[in-house]
Protein backbone atom coordinates (compact mmCIF):
# COMPACT_ATOMS: atom_id res chain seq x y z
CA UNK A 1 0.00 0.00 0.00
CA UNK A 2 2.88 2.63 0.66
CA UNK A 3 4.79 1.77 -2.65
CA UNK A 4 1.51 2.50 -4.26
CA UNK A 5 0.92 5.54 -2.46
CA UNK A 6 4.44 6.54 -3.41
CA UNK A 7 3.99 6.22 -6.54
CA UNK A 8 0.90 7.98 -6.89
CA UNK A 9 2.85 10.90 -4.73
CA UNK A 10 5.75 10.79 -7.10
CA UNK A 11 2.96 11.49 -10.15
CA UNK A 12 1.01 14.23 -8.60
CA UNK A 13 4.67 15.83 -8.00
CA UNK A 14 5.74 15.61 -11.37
CA UNK A 15 1.94 17.64 -12.41
CA UNK A 16 1.91 19.83 -10.19
CA UNK A 17 5.69 20.99 -10.46
CA UNK A 18 5.46 21.06 -14.09
CA UNK A 19 2.23 22.28 -15.00
CA UNK A 20 2.32 24.47 -11.12
CA UNK A 21 5.40 26.35 -12.86
CA UNK A 22 3.64 27.07 -15.91
CA UNK A 23 0.44 28.76 -14.25
CA UNK A 24 3.03 30.51 -11.84
CA UNK A 25 4.56 31.96 -14.84
CA UNK A 26 1.30 33.52 -15.91
CA UNK A 27 0.34 31.08 -17.87
CA UNK A 28 -3.22 30.23 -18.79
CA UNK A 29 -5.60 26.78 -18.72
CA UNK A 30 -6.80 27.83 -22.15
CA UNK A 31 -3.50 27.96 -23.71
CA UNK A 32 -2.18 24.56 -22.28
CA UNK A 33 -4.95 22.26 -22.85
CA UNK A 34 -4.99 22.67 -26.74
CA UNK A 35 -6.94 20.09 -28.53
CA UNK A 36 -4.56 19.56 -31.61
CA UNK A 37 -1.41 19.48 -30.22
CA UNK A 38 -2.62 16.51 -27.76
CA UNK A 39 -4.33 14.58 -30.69
CA UNK A 40 -0.94 15.27 -32.66
CA UNK A 41 0.98 13.87 -29.42
CA UNK A 42 -0.91 11.15 -27.93
CA UNK A 43 -2.15 10.03 -31.38
CA UNK A 44 0.96 10.04 -32.88
CA UNK A 45 2.75 8.23 -29.99
CA UNK A 46 -0.19 5.35 -30.18
CA UNK A 47 -0.35 5.15 -33.80
CA UNK A 48 3.56 4.67 -34.05
CA UNK A 49 3.07 2.11 -31.32
CA UNK A 50 0.02 -0.43 -33.58
CA UNK A 51 2.45 0.31 -36.68
CA UNK A 52 5.42 -1.00 -34.58
CA UNK A 53 3.79 -3.89 -32.54
CA UNK A 54 0.52 -4.81 -33.74
CA UNK A 55 -2.95 -3.77 -31.92
CA UNK A 56 -2.35 -6.81 -29.73
CA UNK A 57 0.10 -5.55 -28.14
CA UNK A 58 -1.69 -1.93 -28.07
CA UNK A 59 -5.06 -3.14 -26.43
CA UNK A 60 -2.68 -4.45 -23.44
CA UNK A 61 -1.38 -0.87 -22.91
CA UNK A 62 -4.17 0.20 -19.92
CA UNK A 63 -3.62 -3.77 -17.89
CA UNK A 64 -0.05 -2.38 -18.15
CA UNK A 65 -0.64 0.88 -17.04
CA UNK A 66 -2.62 -0.92 -14.13
CA UNK A 67 -0.24 -3.66 -13.42
CA UNK A 68 2.86 -0.60 -13.08
CA UNK A 69 0.46 1.35 -10.47
CA UNK A 70 -0.97 -1.51 -8.77
CA UNK A 71 2.06 -4.09 -9.00
CA UNK A 72 1.65 -7.78 -7.47
CA UNK A 73 3.27 -8.25 -4.14
CA UNK A 74 4.98 -11.45 -3.73
CA UNK A 75 5.38 -12.53 0.30
CA UNK A 76 8.51 -14.24 -0.07
CA UNK A 77 8.63 -14.41 3.64
CA UNK A 78 5.40 -17.04 3.76
CA UNK A 79 7.30 -19.27 0.36
CA UNK A 80 10.17 -19.53 2.97
CA UNK A 81 7.84 -20.82 5.68
CA UNK A 82 5.75 -23.29 3.76
CA UNK A 83 8.89 -24.82 1.88
CA UNK A 84 10.57 -25.58 5.50
CA UNK A 85 7.57 -26.89 6.56
CA UNK A 86 7.45 -28.95 3.85
CA UNK A 87 10.49 -30.03 4.74
CA UNK A 88 9.46 -30.96 7.67
CA UNK A 89 6.72 -33.25 6.43
CA UNK A 90 8.30 -34.83 3.93
CA UNK A 91 11.63 -35.73 6.46
CA UNK A 92 8.75 -37.59 8.42
CA UNK A 93 6.25 -38.92 6.09
CA UNK A 94 7.71 -38.29 2.80
CA UNK A 95 7.17 -36.15 -0.35
CA UNK A 96 3.70 -37.93 -1.43
CA UNK A 97 2.65 -36.58 1.85
CA UNK A 98 2.80 -32.77 0.87
CA UNK A 99 0.64 -33.28 -2.00
CA UNK A 100 -2.34 -32.53 0.09
CA UNK A 101 -0.82 -29.09 1.21
CA UNK A 102 -0.08 -27.74 -2.07
CA UNK A 103 -2.90 -25.55 -1.77
CA UNK A 104 -0.78 -23.26 1.08
CA UNK A 105 1.37 -22.05 -1.41
CA UNK A 106 -0.37 -18.91 -3.11
CA UNK A 107 1.31 -18.53 -6.34
CA UNK A 108 1.53 -21.39 -9.61
CA UNK A 109 4.94 -21.41 -10.24
CA UNK A 110 5.68 -23.17 -6.89
CA UNK A 111 2.64 -25.28 -7.19
CA UNK A 112 3.39 -27.00 -10.66
CA UNK A 113 7.26 -27.55 -9.23
CA UNK A 114 6.45 -29.35 -6.38
CA UNK A 115 3.49 -31.60 -8.19
CA UNK A 116 6.24 -32.06 -10.54
CA UNK A 117 8.49 -33.32 -7.82
CA UNK A 118 5.73 -35.27 -6.49
CA UNK A 119 5.48 -37.08 -9.76
CA UNK A 120 9.00 -38.21 -9.55
CA UNK A 121 10.62 -35.42 -11.68
CA UNK A 122 14.73 -35.34 -11.35
CA UNK A 123 16.06 -32.49 -10.45
CA UNK A 124 17.85 -31.98 -13.65
CA UNK A 125 14.68 -31.55 -15.33
CA UNK A 126 12.85 -29.68 -12.95
CA UNK A 127 15.57 -27.34 -13.43
CA UNK A 128 15.50 -27.46 -16.88
CA UNK A 129 11.65 -26.89 -17.09
CA UNK A 130 12.29 -24.12 -14.51
CA UNK A 131 14.16 -21.91 -16.84
CA UNK A 132 12.26 -22.53 -19.56
CA UNK A 133 9.37 -20.80 -17.67
CA UNK A 134 11.75 -17.71 -16.36
CA UNK A 135 13.22 -16.82 -19.83
CA UNK A 136 9.68 -17.22 -21.35
CA UNK A 137 8.67 -14.84 -18.70
CA UNK A 138 11.35 -12.42 -19.17
CA UNK A 139 10.86 -12.01 -22.98
CA UNK A 140 7.24 -11.57 -22.43
CA UNK A 141 8.26 -8.68 -19.87
CA UNK A 142 11.08 -7.46 -21.70
CA UNK A 143 8.36 -6.97 -24.27
CA UNK A 144 6.21 -5.30 -22.53
CA UNK A 145 8.35 -2.77 -21.16
CA UNK A 146 10.13 -2.47 -24.45
CA UNK A 147 6.30 -1.10 -25.69
CA UNK A 148 6.84 1.92 -23.22
CA UNK A 149 10.28 2.48 -23.81
CA UNK A 150 9.46 3.40 -27.59
CA UNK A 151 6.88 5.44 -26.44
CA UNK A 152 8.93 7.79 -23.89
CA UNK A 153 11.27 8.01 -27.86
CA UNK A 154 8.29 8.73 -29.81
CA UNK A 155 6.41 11.17 -27.90
CA UNK A 156 9.04 14.22 -27.63
CA UNK A 157 9.54 13.29 -31.58
CA UNK A 158 5.37 14.02 -32.05
CA UNK A 159 6.01 16.81 -29.99
CA UNK A 160 8.15 18.69 -32.30
CA UNK A 161 6.03 17.13 -35.79
CA UNK A 162 3.35 18.78 -34.05
CA UNK A 163 5.52 22.30 -33.06
CA UNK A 164 6.89 22.38 -37.18
CA UNK A 165 2.87 21.66 -38.31
CA UNK A 166 2.30 24.96 -35.97
CA UNK A 167 4.95 27.27 -37.05
CA UNK A 168 4.54 26.79 -40.86
CA UNK A 169 0.79 27.75 -40.14
CA UNK A 170 2.20 30.66 -38.05
CA UNK A 171 4.81 31.95 -40.57
CA UNK A 172 2.02 31.35 -43.18
CA UNK A 173 -0.09 33.92 -41.91
CA UNK A 174 2.47 36.39 -40.77
CA UNK A 175 1.35 39.09 -42.77
CA UNK A 176 -1.29 39.20 -40.79
CA UNK A 177 -1.64 40.53 -36.92
CA UNK A 178 1.55 40.93 -35.05
CA UNK A 179 0.17 39.49 -31.76
CA UNK A 180 -1.77 36.89 -33.55
CA UNK A 181 1.53 35.58 -35.01
CA UNK A 182 3.16 35.32 -31.69
CA UNK A 183 0.37 33.54 -29.98
CA UNK A 184 0.38 31.34 -32.70
CA UNK A 185 3.82 30.39 -32.25
CA UNK A 186 3.36 30.33 -28.76
CA UNK A 187 0.90 27.32 -29.14
CA UNK A 188 2.66 25.69 -31.60
CA UNK A 189 5.52 24.66 -28.97
CA UNK A 190 2.54 23.23 -26.31
CA UNK A 191 3.13 20.24 -29.02
CA UNK A 192 6.47 19.83 -27.74
CA UNK A 193 5.68 20.58 -24.35
CA UNK A 194 3.38 17.89 -24.15
CA UNK A 195 5.07 15.35 -25.76
CA UNK A 196 8.33 16.10 -23.09
CA UNK A 197 5.88 15.74 -20.65
CA UNK A 198 4.38 12.46 -21.56
CA UNK A 199 7.92 10.30 -22.49
CA UNK A 200 9.45 11.72 -18.53
CA UNK A 201 6.20 11.79 -16.81
CA UNK A 202 4.03 8.88 -18.02
CA UNK A 203 5.69 6.07 -20.09
CA UNK A 204 9.41 6.08 -19.08
CA UNK A 205 8.40 5.94 -15.68
CA UNK A 206 5.60 3.15 -16.69
CA UNK A 207 8.68 1.18 -18.06
CA UNK A 208 10.49 1.46 -15.03
CA UNK A 209 7.89 0.27 -12.51
CA UNK A 210 7.41 -2.65 -15.24
CA UNK A 211 11.05 -3.49 -14.87
CA UNK A 212 10.87 -3.74 -10.88
CA UNK A 213 7.46 -5.89 -11.27
CA UNK A 214 9.30 -8.07 -13.81
CA UNK A 215 12.68 -8.31 -10.76
CA UNK A 216 9.88 -8.93 -8.15
CA UNK A 217 8.38 -12.11 -9.89
CA UNK A 218 11.82 -13.41 -11.06
CA UNK A 219 13.13 -13.06 -7.65
CA UNK A 220 10.07 -15.26 -6.49
CA UNK A 221 10.27 -18.00 -9.18
CA UNK A 222 14.65 -18.22 -8.26
CA UNK A 223 13.65 -18.52 -4.43
CA UNK A 224 10.87 -21.03 -4.96
CA UNK A 225 13.05 -23.10 -7.54
CA UNK A 226 15.72 -23.24 -4.93
CA UNK A 227 13.71 -24.17 -2.38
CA UNK A 228 12.17 -27.03 -4.15
CA UNK A 229 15.01 -28.03 -5.45
CA UNK A 230 16.52 -28.58 -1.81
CA UNK A 231 13.26 -30.29 -0.62
CA UNK A 232 13.49 -32.62 -3.30
CA UNK A 233 17.16 -33.82 -2.45
CA UNK A 234 15.83 -34.25 1.03
CA UNK A 235 18.16 -31.46 3.26
CA UNK A 236 17.10 -30.80 6.55
CA UNK A 237 14.66 -28.00 7.17
CA UNK A 238 17.20 -25.93 9.03
CA UNK A 239 19.85 -25.84 5.77
CA UNK A 240 16.29 -25.29 3.30
CA UNK A 241 15.48 -22.58 5.64
CA UNK A 242 19.19 -21.13 5.73
CA UNK A 243 19.62 -21.36 1.68
CA UNK A 244 16.47 -19.17 0.83
CA UNK A 245 17.26 -16.50 3.61
CA UNK A 246 20.85 -16.12 1.70
CA UNK A 247 18.53 -15.12 -0.96
CA UNK A 248 17.13 -12.16 0.35
CA UNK A 249 17.92 -8.46 1.26
CA UNK A 250 19.87 -7.62 4.38
CA UNK A 251 17.11 -5.91 6.11
CA UNK A 252 14.89 -8.94 5.37
CA UNK A 253 17.59 -11.43 6.73
CA UNK A 254 18.08 -9.61 9.70
CA UNK A 255 14.46 -9.81 10.48
CA UNK A 256 13.72 -13.53 9.72
CA UNK A 257 16.93 -14.64 11.53
CA UNK A 258 15.90 -12.15 14.69
CA UNK A 259 19.29 -10.60 14.75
Amino acid sequence: MIRKIGTFNGLLLGILSIFGAFFLEGGAVGSLFLLPPLIIVFGGTFSAIIIGFGFDKFKNILTLIKLAYFPKKYNLKDIINNLVDFSIISRKEGLLSIEKKIDRLEYLFPKKLIKYVIDGSQADALQNIAVIEINAMQERHFSNIFIFTKMGGYAPTMGIIGTVMGLIMALASASGDPSSLIKNIASAFIATLWGIFSANILWLPIGDKLKKCHMEEKRMMELSLEGILALQSGEIPSVVKARLISLMPQKEQQKMLNL
